[in-house]
């Protein structure tokens, strides 16, 4: 695991700690061989091919003859231009979670809490390529590991957009810094901060992305969530229901039978302040959201791991844990004792030794072999 305070030239010098304090959400950060003698994570042509694949995202963007033209994989090595051909870019999103030299990669900004990091998005570039002046909503690494890049960054006042284009292209930028970034540089932008980058020459850029969820959508799917998880409590020995059921026995007679009556309003706030009351409710949603694979995502099925070897996270498995759960794919699990100690480390570190595998209880090895069956863990050197 990263040691935070550990200077890294990953980010020039800079400890994680002392990143995340200083630019982290403020201030873009620019770092010349934050990784010295980069390699592509996949190479040009295993790329075209991944393109190509059903249930990989995918998106070629192109501005010849100053048209811009979006279209949207899976692409045959027909649709793809030229490599000759300037002025067009491949995005492959995700790319972590189909090729084991991406995930690796993306394994070194681990200093941000996972649950914040998204994927490792790659983009490959013919000389002039680019998506055009923009902004995210959230933070971002850009990595270049071949050829160069010319970047234009700059706050931005104006938000609005050229319209009537494929591509979200600010209509008013103005850009105050300009660097080429060369193979190992990388450059650091918070959210909301303008960036356009043009290919010189053939080239290829990754992205290190990050999760922002917006309030409206964050609570309308923690909503969802714990609303799936209510259920009404068992009725008691007499067969009574062991909960309250609406009643207006001092409901007059209305000669407005159309308004909604005072009292059920009340109920219902009632209903919905004791559902929410319940803070590990709240905390269990959370998780689950967090670790929801994505929907492209699907698992190949495993076995349980044998007996004396290491246990690895798959490389599309998400992991988290609080004081009280461990989560993992969507699911929770109450944990406490050595066993949560040594599941908050499988989150962590994304996998446990075979001498930390041996120190599960008899019902966790039997969780971690469910989830070995799954596919979510794999057996480890």
């Amino acid at each position: 695991m990263t040691d935070i305070h550990q200077p890294t030239a990953l980010l020039g010098g800079l400890t994680p700690a002392q990143f995340m304090r200083r630019h982290w959400q403020k201030k873009p950060l620019l770092v010349r061989q934050a990784w010295p003698g980069v390699r592509p994570p996949i190479d040009r042509a295993a790329l075209f091919d991944l393109a190509a694949t059903e249930g990989v995202e995918s998106r070629l963007l192109s501005a010849f003859d100053g048209a811009w033209k979006l279209r949207h994989g899976p692409f045959s090595r027909r649709q793809i231009p030229p490599v000759k051909k300037p002025g067009w870019t491949l995005l492959v999103q995700g790319l972590d979670l189909h090729w084991q030299a991406a995930h690796d990669m993306l394994q070194s900004f681990r200093f941000v809490p996972e649950a914040r990091l998204d994927d490792l998005m790659i983009s490959y570039a013919t000389d002039g390529g680019g998506v055009g002046a923009h902004i995210d909503s959230y933070d971002v690494f850009l990595l270049q590991v071949h050829g160069r890049r010319r970047w234009r960054i700059g706050p931005v006042a104006d938000r609005s957009l050229v319209p009537g284009l494929p591509v979200r292209i600010l209509a008013d930028f103005h850009p105050t810094e300009e660097w080429v970034l060369e193979p190992g540089d990388m450059l650091y932008l918070p959210p909301l901060y303008g960036h356009d980058g043009v290919a010189e020459g053939e080239c290829m850029t990754c992205s290190i992305g990050f999760r922002a969820a917006t309030e409206t959508t964050l609570a309308q799917e923690l909503l969802h969530q714990i609303a799936d998880e209510l259920e009404a409590p068992p009725a008691d020995a007499t067969g009574r229901a062991a909960e309250r059921i609406y009643r207006d026995a001092a409901q007059p007679a209305t000669d407005q039978p159309g308004r909604l009556p005072a009292s059920l309003r009340d109920f219902a706030q009632a209903a919905l302040t004791r559902a929410l009351r319940d803070p590990q409710a709240l905390d269990r949603a959370l998780g689950v959201l967090m670790t929801e694979p994505k929907p492209q995502v699907w698992f190949d099925a495993g076995a349980p791991l044998p007996t004396g070897c290491a246990a690895v996270l798959d490389r599309r498995t998400r992991m988290a844990w609080d004081d009280a759960h461990v989560f993992i794919n969507g699911e929770s699990f109450r944990a406490g004792g050595r066993d949560a100690k040594l599941m908050r480390q499988l989150a962590d570190a994304r996998r446990l030794t075979a001498a930390e595998v041996a120190k599960l209880s008899g019902d966790a090895r039997g969780l971690l072999d469910d989830w070995a069956d799954a596919g979510w863990v794999r057996p480890g050197d």
